[in-house]
């Protein structure tokens, strides 16, 4: 949520950012804001002045009474409990405008950066760079699936029998790749200097409006029928949320924080035969990079992510690209936001997302009250930026396809050696075996 400030100063850059972000359905959004703006000051300034005088007539009345001028004092009571009846009025009033005006500023998009690209969708992403050899090898590779099935380490079918389609079992070595990813990942990020969390895995819809957009909501949450509690997609959400009104010190900042979580969603889409297997899934896990920092920080810190992201896929033998989201790509919360793709030597392109970097400046800090006083003694809002550091299962299709080799066994990068038993390699299996 933008600071209504730069919608009154400066209306014309609000809806100017909108049509870069394409969304000119919205643009009826901040004349409605100014208006229903205008409208709660007008209402608060009336009711000021009613206390006001209320405070005055109610010194009078004593006077008077004092003086025995009841019939005085009895006339000025009744306009005191008329003052009362409409201040009444206007502080119902002034809590329904300001219920719809925060609806309608939530629904208004954060001020993108002046280098962001501007492009409708994310087929008008920009690269940025690339990084590792991205090689193609004198064999073919099989889809991910076969090659999982091969290492008899993944049931489909099971997972559609007990929970249906976007689930799995990981079984074996895989199952301990799994593991053995998210456990370096972990250390990997400590090793940087982040404090390791394991967050709730559930969070309160009040928590859930402050940190994403209606639209990703209902297209993301599963929420927990009968209560008011919703199944995360990212531990980013109960991170952000665990600071919710509340002022941090200035010299405690920045937080640098990293979280483990399992995490679900209902974005499942039947995109193609790249969407199958388990690359869409409705449960995965993830290690998540958190930050919260002084707004003069957060640029910074953006570039600091990615590139931390970067060097933890180069020590798994991932090549990669940073693309830069554009403007149509960035959801309503992002002012900049980039995504790592893994290089898969099957498709001879880049293809499979393996994170995403995003800085939000204050808007989520702005929708759940999380600030930070200074050191002489002013209270500001803080800004808030997350990024992924890997979410398999989904990764593993990046680390099979560039860790393979023709033999069908797929080597273990030396920075996983340690949590795979000192296996370098993983080997085909016979089936049921």
């Amino acid at each position: 949520m933008i600071d209504i400030n730069i919608i009154r100063t400066n209306p014309e850059l609000v809806k100017e950012n909108i049509k870069k972000k394409f969304q000119n359905h919205k643009l009826e959004y901040v004349d409605q804001v100014l208006a229903l703006d205008t409208k709660i000051r007008d209402l608060k300034k009336e009711g000021d002045n009613l206390r006001s005088q209320r405070n005055l007539l109610s010194s009078q009345i004593g006077a008077l009474m004092k003086e025995k001028n009841l019939e005085e004092a009895n006339k000025i009571k009744a306009q005191v409990v008329s003052n009362n009846t409409r201040i009444d009025q206007i502080e119902k009033e002034e809590e329904e405008l300001s219920v719809t005006l925060k609806k309608l500023m939530c629904l208004i998009p954060n001020i993108i950066d002046d280098d962001v690209p501007i492009g409708q969708d994310d087929k008008e992403n920009v690269q940025r760079l690339t990084v590792g050899e991205a090689k193609i090898p004198n064999f073919e590779i099989p889809y991910h699936v076969d090659i999982l099935e091969s290492l008899n380490g993944l049931d489909l079918d099971s997972a559609r029998r007990t929970s249906g389609n976007g689930f799995y079992y990981l079984v074996g070595d895989v199952a301990r790749l799994h593991s053995a990813i998210l456990s370096y990942a972990r250390d990997f990020m400590i090793d940087k200097g982040f404090t390791y969390c394991i967050p709730p895995f559930m969070i309160r819809s009040d928590v859930v409006n402050g940190v994403m957009s209606f639209e990703e909501m209902e297209n993301m949450m599963y929420k927990i029928e009968g209560e008011d509690l919703y199944l995360i997609g990212t531990s980013e959400h109960s991170m952000i949320g665990r600071f919710k009104d509340t002022i941090l010190k200035e010299e405690d900042l920045p937080l640098c924080l990293t979280s483990y979580s399992p995490c679900f969603r209902k974005e499942v889409g039947a995109h193609g035969i790249e969407e199958r297997g388990i690359y869409r899934l409705h449960q995965f896990e993830k290690q998540e990079m958190i930050i919260i920092c002084k707004p003069n920080e957060s640029r910074d810190w953006y570039n600091k992510l990615w590139q931390i992201s970067s060097e933890f896929f180069k020590t798994l033998d991932i090549p990669h690209e940073v693309m830069e989201c554009c403007s149509g790509d960035l959801a309503d919360l992002k002012v900049k936001s980039c995504d790592l793709n893994a290089w898969s030597p099957r498709q001879k392109k880049y293809f499979g997302e393996l994170g995403s970097c995003s800085n939000l400046t204050d808007a989520q800090a702005r929708r759940l009250g999380i600030r930070y006083k200074t050191q002489d003694g002013k209270i500001m809002l803080a800004h808030t930026l997350n990024n992924t550091v890997v979410a398999p299962p989904r990764m593993l299709i990046a680390f099979l396809e560039n860790n393979l080799n023709e033999d069908g066994s797929v080597n273990i990068p030396e920075a996983l050696r340690s949590y795979m038993g000192g296996k370098d390699k993983i080997y085909p299996q016979k089936k049921g075996k």
